[in-house]
């Protein structure tokens, strides 16, 4: 491969991109490998080959036409992951609806926000989960459901819901129950939803996700069927992926890394879809992946580490694993050898991406060197361009870090409703803007070295975080590290070190300098050490800095001003 002279990269392919709707491939698949495994829901005991799964999303299409919902219009989905989540991907990207992922841990103010920004019309919501009770929440802020019929909600908070699909068994007042809605289509709404197959177009919007909010008000980022549907294909091309592969997908469903390279990915070939639970349990997880015999394991670098940690790691039989991906979070290398060495995931890879990029830009490949693969995002994907621009915008020499940008069919069409906010994020040229700092080496493999509002400036030298963390990993008695800039009177900023211990270890601040002398510059070491057991987190598995931020500035009584 020639060298690179420039920080610039495409992803020149021989295989073609899929110029298909969702419904397309998956009816494809299904007719292909109908008697294939489709999806396996651990929790709920289903189990549905692709041709049971097509009747399902087929019929829940046709009902959700019953609802007067038209094509483009927004139905939202609030609920962990379950079979339901699944059918609902898929039906209403045949009924021409744009899915609106809402996170399961919204509160009362974040659901009325995302609701009333894409003007949902209708709502597909699971009884609770966890601490969040959802049906009660919808109550409290729409209480006029309490005395309407179902899909006549007149609400003076949501003025633009008309439908609340409740799941579960129970009734509840003003609600449709999501298991009454396939049996209420008739041959109306089945004629209709045939007529769709040559109406949709692959460049409709389909899903619109809204921003995991580690910093400011969330975003929606929408997506067409061509983004995420080849997004997902391209990321199973990284897995070597058949029809022979059971992936198991602990991560959530209404982010890119469960719906796309989750569901879309398998239902592009054939793959079963493998769900452990609700939410994230590492033992449900590793249960799952012996009893389904699953070859291939997704998720954040936190997940991986409570997996290895399991008290009963050991007593779990992981031959049939061989692949996965690690992704959401940059990746740990001690964790990345454990990974391979003791789960058996000799072609694990490792994603980097974002929401509004559909969202893999670059990902290692099973050829690459282990030091690679453990050491970089890997290399551009097909059809994706990349740059590192410094900040004039010029493109920067090969290993000079600056800014990762990106073009190609997975960008986004835009913020719903923020033509402002789209703009200053996607530039004329159509390069969107990550907000990521990079590099790209000569051979065009990829390191993210952090956020560009985490680096550090400490006494006029760029400091970034990531590379600190990677150094102090390798101390025997640190299991996770995350490092941050706080205000310095002198320096502008100095660094904290956020530590979780393994268990049973002890330490202190002192410790941790002493590990760091004479091993990296003297600015980088730490000059505050927190321990801590665990750290501010989206539901994702992204690590909320500007949280560790605030509370270290708070318990150690420094000015906020001093960075100013």
């Amino acid at each position: 491969m020639e060298k690179l002279t420039q920080s610039y990269v495409h992803g020149a392919s021989g295989v073609a991109l899929l110029g298909k709707t969702i419904g397309q491939q998956f009816d494809e698949t299904a007719a292909r490998h109908g008697d294939r495994e489709a999806l396996v829901v651990c929790h709920q005991d289903v189990r549905w080959s692709y041709t049971e799964m097509k009747r399902q999303v087929d019929a829940l299409a046709a009902g959700l036409l019953t609802l007067g919902l038209a094509p483009g219009e927004r139905i939202g989905i609030w609920s962990p992951n379950n079979s339901e989540w699944a059918l609902s991907q898929f039906a209403s990207a045949k009924a021409g609806l744009i899915l609106v992922n809402i996170n399961p841990a919204y509160r009362l103010s974040e659901l009325e926000y995302a609701l009333n920004k894409v003007e949902c019309k209708a709502l597909i919501a699971a009884e609770s989960f966890k601490s969040s009770r959802y049906l009660d929440m919808i109550a409290e802020l729409a209480p006029e459901i309490e005395k309407c019929a179902p899909g006549a909600l007149a609400s003076e908070k949501l003025p633009h819901l008309k439908t609340v699909i409740r799941l579960g068994g129970e009734k509840s007042a003003g609600m449709y129950n999501f298991s009454e809605l396939a049996g209420r289509a008739g041959d109306d709404e089945r004629r209709r939803l045939e007529e769709f197959k040559s109406q949709l177009q692959f460049d409709d919007a389909i899903n619109i996700q809204f921003t995991s909010g580690t910093t400011g008000f969330p975003k929606g980022a929408t997506l067409t069927h061509h983004n995420i549907l080849n997004n997902g294909f391209f990321n199973g091309q990284a897995l070597g992926l058949s029809m022979s592969d059971r992936v198991c997908i602990p991560v959530p469903l209404y982010h890119c890394f469960g719906m796309v390279m989750g569901n879309v990915m398998c239902a592009a070939y054939g793959a079963a879809m493998v769900y452990p639970s609700e939410g994230f349990d590492p033992l449900e997880v590793l249960r799952a992946l012996e009893a389904e015999r699953c070859t291939a394991l997704y998720g954040v670098p936190t997940m991986f580490i409570a997996e290895l940690d399991h008290p009963e790691f050991a007593d779990f039989d992981l031959s049939s694993l061989r692949t996965g991906t690690m992704a959401g979070s940059p990746c740990p290398i001690e964790v990345m050898k454990r990974v391979i060495g003791d789960m058996n995931m000799e072609e694990v890879t490792i994603a980097y991406g974002m929401t509004e990029t559909s969202p893999v830009s670059f990902q290692s490949s099973a050829g690459d060197s282990i030091e690679r693969r453990v050491s970089t995002v890997g290399r551009v994907h097909p059809h994706v361009e990349v740059k590192i621009v410094d900040e004039e915008g010029r493109i920067t020499a090969p290993g000079v870090p600056g800014e990762l940008m990106t073009r190609g069919y997975s960008v986004m069409l835009g913020y719903w409703n923020d033509a402002e906010i789209t703009e200053e994020a996607i530039d004329a040229a159509g390069w969107m803007h990550t907000g990521d700092q990079a590099t790209i080496d000569e051979e065009g493999f990829c390191k993210i070295v952090g956020r560009i509002k985490d680096m550090v400036i400490r006494g006029g030298e760029n400091v970034y975080p990531r590379e600190i963390e990677e150094f102090l990993y390798r101390h025997p008695k640190v299991q996770d590290v995350q490092v941050i800039g706080v205000p310095d009177e002198k320096y502008g900023e100095e660094l904290c070190a956020w530590i979780c211990l393994k268990e049973g270890e002890q330490s202190n601040s002192e410790e941790i300098r002493a590990f760091c002398q004479g091993q990296i510059a003297h600015y980088k070491i730490p000059r505050y050490v927190k321990f801590v057991d665990g750290f501010p987190m989206t539901v994702t598995g992204k690590v909320q800095k500007y949280k560790m931020r605030e509370t270290t500035i708070s318990e150690l009584s420094l000015s906020r001003q001093e960075t100013a």
